[in-house]
């Protein structure tokens, strides 16, 4: 069989064509593209390349197209000094800090969803307002720019993957005038030594003096910190009603919701893959990779692997704990991981005990960028509710 990442059954379910390339194709070349790829799928090879920044960089960026080196996405010893500057907001001290507003935030969401129509979007209701709320204010962001907020943060990352970025570009630039206006501001504030807030903003513009690179990393932060959480809990929640029975589980064994969602990042990986760029000629499985080509790091792939998770394709919330690709590996593992990770874990715990009687309307759609992969909607119904949302934010 041939496999390519465009056809519209792997569109509507990346997992087939895995085997495939776990199997016999380890090192495949996709010519569908502009610039044309190479993809690397199986566990060994993924987590080997991630290791070896040296020879597969970010230098170029970790989309399917060449961009300049900014903030994040770059090569140490820039990606270094960046990386250390906003470590701190992510620390697990600086989530224990953040915990309780995610919590609260979640309490106030399912409580909406509980007492408004049986029916009703998961998607639009409650994945997309929690992470996006939480990441805009940790960006300094005014609640009534958030639909604005999250419109810039979709085309971001349609454009990545889009055959003609050309059509995003009116809306990206706003974007960018948006966070070069709210940096200017911020730094404005900071050097009349006015009280600013003690946000990621504030870190930026104090710590990172190139104009480009802030932005860069705004912009790397918004998308990484909604989108991401977004496809995450949409998938989790997804994957479980088609499993009855482990939603079933998840409700009666509340602690379940953490390896729930550790599942669900192995089994549908938000981000299914990300590029790095060749400094040199590579050679695996008889297959010449040349110096200058983009090549997919294919996370999703390499989760389904054989060779290191027993019946891969099966979706076990109770599976032994291994590591997955889903967050990267190395120097440029997921700086946001903690985050991600609470927030869904949170999301799916209070979904169980709040409102435990939910079933799929349909599967809904699926986001359109063909190396992310979360719900665009998931219609659900409520068949009942409890009383209140109040055992687990207490």
């Amino acid at each position: 069989m041939s496999w390519s990442p465009f056809k519209p059954e792997v569109m509507a379910d990346p997992a087939t064509g895995h085997q495939h390339l776990l199997q016999s194709c380890p090192v495949h070349h996709c010519a569908e593209f502009e610039p044309p790829f190479f993809t690397l799928s199986r566990y060994e090879d993924v987590e080997a390349a991630l290791r070896d920044y040296r020879t597969f960089s970010s230098h170029y960026g970790q989309g399917p197209r060449f961009t300049e080196p900014q903030g994040l996405l770059s090569d140490p010893p820039q990606h270094t000094r960046y990386r250390t500057i906003l470590q701190q907001a992510f620390t697990p001290r600086a989530m224990t800090v953040l915990e309780p507003q995610v919590i609260a935030l979640t309490g106030r969401l399912v409580d909406a969803l509980a007492s408004g129509p049986a029916q009703f979007d998961l998607h639009d209701a409650f994945a997309f307002p929690l992470p996006v709320t939480i990441i805009a204010d940790m960006l300094g962001v005014p609640a009534e720019d958030l639909e604005t907020f999250k419109h810039w943060s979709d085309v971001q990352v349609a454009a990545m993957g889009a055959a003609d970025p050309s059509i995003y570009a009116e809306d990206q630039q706003a974007f960018f005038s948006y966070l070069q206006s709210r940096l200017k501001k911020r730094r404005e504030a900071l050097a009349a030594q006015a009280d600013v807030p003690d946000d990621l903003l504030t870190l930026i513009a104090r710590e990172v003096e190139d104009v480009d690179d802030a932005q860069s990393m705004l912009q790397q932060l918004l998308v990484g910190g909604n989108e991401t959480t977004t496809s995450l809990i949409t998938n989790a929640v997804w994957r479980l009603l088609q499993h009855p029975e482990q939603w079933q589980a998840l409700i009666e064994e509340p602690d379940l919701a953490d390896a729930a969602i550790e599942e669900s990042l192995r089994f549908d990986p938000p981000v299914l893959g990300l590029y790095r760029n060749t400094t040199r000629e590579v050679t695996l499985h008889g297959t010449t990779i040349p110096k200058g080509a983009k090549v997919l790091i294919n996370y999703a792939a390499a989760n389904r692997d054989g060779s290191v998770f027993d019946a891969p394709d099966q979706f076990d919330i109770r599976r032994p704990r291994k590591r997955h690709m889903s967050f990267g590996l190395g120097i440029h593992m997921c700086l946001g991981a903690p985050m991600a990770r609470m927030e869904a874990t949170i999301a799916l715990r209070a979904l169980a005990e709040q409102i435990p009687q939910l079933s799929l309307v349909s599967d809904g759609e699926r986001i359109a960028p063909f190396f992310l992969w979360g719900r665009k909607t998931l219609p659900l119904l409520r068949l009942s509710t409890h009383s209140s949302y109040s055992s687990y934010s207490s």
